[in-house]
């Protein structure tokens, strides 16, 4: 069996480079093969094995995009870009600046041909089953059919990843009635009401993480408010609940009784339960980690670029907007 071969960023992110190589290594399977990225002498003391691509730049997380692109083509995550997309590997992983990894990806990988903007689609642990929230922060504005195409590629995400069938998509909105919102959503709305998805009309944020569709769809900077908005709500409750417990005798009693419930609610919605979220509309699989991520959140991460790139997903994706761009009237 061919292993798919994940190209790592091994200096990205918060943490130090060790703690990615830990990942890394956690993640290799007879199925699985990262390849670590990065400053050779910075890792080989710790990277067991694993195979070493030598690159002496690093992306700062606050370094600006256009910078990054302009002055650090041969830094870690745009080698490991380039790698993509020249075929030396079949998923990129990175926990750097997410601004700085949609510019590599632009260049290095490239987008597909009927892709308006590439969008990020996170994986949200909602009650009943996971949904999918697409976009999650690469387009700050998009116009309709940006979002129509977020719909499709959520879509293949939902079926092929997180094995959907028939995956149901709602446009993210102030109110449920198709009037509401602002002139992006009322104009988006029939747009999807038209199309071939399973479209279920308007939710409301409150609904996210009830498992309002399998899809969410909006635009960039409406879906990264929310996604922090449900992470820091979620973090928040569960460090007070924790607190609350030790805080007395017969709270600890009661946590002793209730533990094994708490933690099967924090392991569900642990954002390191994924790892990270795929920058779908490019040529190859790029998969975003966030930027304080584990060493298990960045071999859930490699596991779920290789699983994305065993099921075919950037085909899947190519095939669905080249089958919507066929049938679109005009």
């Amino acid at each position: 069996m061919t292993k798919v071969r994940v190209a790592v960023d091994a200096m990205g992110g918060d943490r130090p480079p060790e703690e990615i190589v830990a990942g890394a290594f956690a993640a290799r399977s007879d199925k699985v093969e990262p390849v670590l990225f990065g400053r050779r002498e910075a890792l080989e003391p710790h990277a067991q094995g694993l195979e070493i691509v030598h690159a002496e730049d690093v992306v700062a997380m606050d370094e600006k995009p256009s910078d990054a692109a302009r002055e650090k083509r041969n830094s870690s995550m745009f080698a490991a870009c380039r790698a993509v997309g020249e075929g030396d590997a079949q998923a990129v992983v990175s926990a750097g600046n997410t601004g700085a990894m949609l510019a590599a990806g632009l260049l290095e990988i490239r987008r597909l041909p009927d892709v308006h903007r590439p969008a990020i689609a996170v994986p949200l642990p909602s009650v009943g089953g996971t949904s999918v929230l697409i976009d999650a922060g690469a387009n700050a504005d998009a116009r309709p059919e940006h979002l129509l195409q977020f719909g499709h590629m959520g879509s293949v995400f939902a079926e092929e990843i997180l094995g959907i069938s028939s995956a149901s998509v709602a446009l993210l909105s102030i109110g449920e009635e198709p009037e509401k919102g602002n002139r992006l959503v009322r104009e988006t709305h029939p747009l999807l009401e038209a199309s071939h998805l399973d479209f279920v009309g308007n939710v409301e944020s409150r609904e996210l993480l009830a498992h309002a569709a399998d899809v969410v769809v909006c635009d960039g900077f409406t879906g990264n408010m929310a996604l922090k908005l449900m992470e820091g709500t979620i973090k928040t409750l569960l460090d007070e609940l924790r607190k609350e417990i030790v805080a007395s005798a017969r709270g600890k009693l009661g946590g002793l009784l209730i533990r094994p419930a708490a933690r099967g609610l924090r392991k569900r919605l642990d954002p390191d339960t994924y790892g990270g979220a795929y920058l779908l509309g490019l040529r190859g699989l790029s998969v975003i980690a966030h930027g304080n991520s584990s060493r298990t959140a960045i071999a859930n991460a490699i596991t779920l670029g290789a699983q994305g790139a065993a099921a075919n997903v950037v085909a899947r994706v190519a095939a669905r907007l080249e089958e919507e761009v066929a049938v679109a009237p005009g």
